[in-house]
């Protein structure tokens, strides 16, 4: 009996000993590397309504800046109101388009409750001047119909990985890595959400269920390789 439980161990020695002789490679989820703006971008906005009421219309804000890049309207149930938000640079001193944001059906804001048809709701918008991003706020606003979101990241120029040279690594992570992150606080970890992606508008069309933060990143992946 002894015998053949040391012939065990010694097979089973040997066998583990032949399975380390070849490399795995296990490939888990990292965290996401988020788009930078490419130089220092000068925000603007405008909104759907040029004739603002104080029951529920979105009130014209003076433009986005550096130091102001808070952008604020009023959202009413039952109709269409949206805001753009424009970026230039001393890349090329032409106006482009960031972020365009409708919204038709707020349905319940966090601490008031569900909104009749005609109330509003002030939404602010927050674009983060590091990464190619924003958040959205009341934070965890819900909607009845989604509100539509549209992120431009033409802003980050052509270098997507941050190496100083765009070529065709950039243009493989913008078709099979690059997307639409999320997270509901600044506790949470970030996840990819099923936003539409334009490779030729350069640009990720997302249907909003509620509001939170929002971020384009590439997905990052981690190779642990044991011998």
């Amino acid at each position: 009996m002894f015998v053949r439980r040391s012939l065990m161990v010694a097979a089973l020695a040997l066998s583990v000993a032949r399975c380390a002789d070849q490399p795995t490679a296990v490939k888990a989820p990292a965290g996401p590397q988020f788009l930078r703006w490419a130089d220092t971008p000068q925000f603007s906005a405008r909104t759907s309504d040029a004739h603002p009421r104080r029951s529920g219309a979105m009130a014209l804000t003076p433009p986005l800046s550096l130091d102001q890049y808070v952008v604020s309207f009023w959202a009413v149930r039952g109709e269409s109101r949206s805001v753009q938000i424009n970026y230039s640079s001393a890349i090329d001193n032409q106006v482009h388009p960031f972020l365009t944001l409708t919204t038709t059906d707020p349905q319940f804001v966090p601490g008031v409750g569900e909104l009749a048809m005609g109330d509003s709701v002030l939404i602010t918008v927050s674009v983060d001047t590091s990464k190619i991003g924003v958040s959205l706020e009341p934070s965890g606003l819900v909607f009845g119909e989604p509100a539509s979101l549209k992120i431009n990241y033409g802003g980050a120029g052509g270098d997507l990985n941050g190496d100083g040279v765009a070529d065709s690594t950039d243009s493989q992570i913008e078709a099979k890595l690059l997307g639409l992150w999320y997270r509901e606080d600044q506790s949470d970890q970030w996840a990819q959400v099923g936003a539409t992606h334009s490779v030729d508008d350069k640009s990720f069309t997302y249907a909003l269920p509620h509001f939170c933060e929002y971020a384009v990143a590439e997905a990052l992946m981690d190779w642990s390789v044991s011998w």
